[in-house]
């Protein structure tokens, strides 16, 4: 059997969104786009490399 992403580039912008068949109560999670990308000093200093990504942390200890 052929696996269908081995005919991707790892930066692709064209994946599909979802599997074609879904189950009931299964998590899927959107594929990350390869857009809006931090420089690498911002990325280490964000966390992350996807601007998308770096929202404010607004949690904290409840007193």
């Amino acid at each position: 059997m052929e696996d269908k992403w081995e005919s991707l580039p790892c930066n692709s912008k064209v994946l599909p969104t979802f599997p074609a068949k879904v189950s009931l109560a299964m998590a899927y999670i959107p594929y990350q786009k390869f857009e809006n990308l931090y420089s690498p000093e911002k990325a280490l200093e964000a966390g992350t490399l996807f601007s998308g990504l770096d929202k404010p942390f607004l949690g904290g200890a409840k007193k």
